[in-house]
């Protein structure tokens, strides 16, 4: 009976590891600016409220980051050097971390563990924001060399990508480099050949 007891829970521990969200569509109408208003508005804010993004919002920003906008080549909004799409995005949040699949707009859940405060490091302040967003390069995608170099610009892409979309929402968010790569490497179960780069915290502005 203990055995069975101990292999239910291990099920159920792989299970809540494995949870996957299917997110709502972007809404590509939730914005009445224009694109120059966004970007002569564009402004890194680094005051965040406690109120929390819901999914669909998370879902119109991630689509702006690198989310599929051409499904027939399932290519995607960022720029990407020989369309490798090497650039992973993590949600950080309170109810744990998540992997944003752009060709099925889900989220895959890696980890239950409140990783804000991590992404956060040195600057306390990033973890306030209801919502960071990780970029990792895929460094497996380039055979050629130069793999980090490219993945710091593919990250810059996605990142100005999710800076533009929070403008345009009403939202405050900063680039930043800065984070505990250690200890994110360990929970979000990145290969060395995976490396975080940018983060960006998200948040209404306080």
């Amino acid at each position: 009976m203990r055995k069975l007891l101990v292999s239910v829970f291990f099920v159920l521990g792989l299970s809540s590891n494995a949870q996957t969200i299917q997110l709502p569509a972007p809404d590509l109408n939730s914005s009445s600016k224009s694109f120059f208003q966004v970007l002569s508005q564009r402004k890194s804010e680094r005051s965040f409220s406690n109120i929390v993004i819901n999914d669909a919002t998370l879902s119109t920003i991630l689509w702006s980051a690198c989310g599929i906008n051409r499904p027939e080549e399932k290519k995607i909004t960022a720029p990407s050097a020989i369309n490798a799409q090497d650039i992973l995005v993590y949600v950080c949040r309170a109810d744990g971390a998540y992997l944003y699949h752009p060709i099925d707009n889900t989220l895959e859940k890696v980890s239950d563990l409140d990783l804000r405060k991590a992404v956060a490091g040195n600057q306390t302040f990033a973890a306030e924001a209801p919502v960071s967003l990780i970029m990792v390069s895929d460094g497996v995608k380039f055979r050629h060399g130069n793999a980090e170099t490219i993945g710091m610009i593919d990250a810059g892409y996605v990142s100005e990508n999710i800076c533009l979309a929070c403008t345009a929402l009403g939202l405050a968010t900063v680039p930043r480099m800065s984070m505990d790569k250690e200890t994110l490497k360990k929970e979000l179960h990145l290969t060395d050949k995976q490396i975080l780069i940018l983060n960006n915290p998200i948040g209404f502005p306080k």
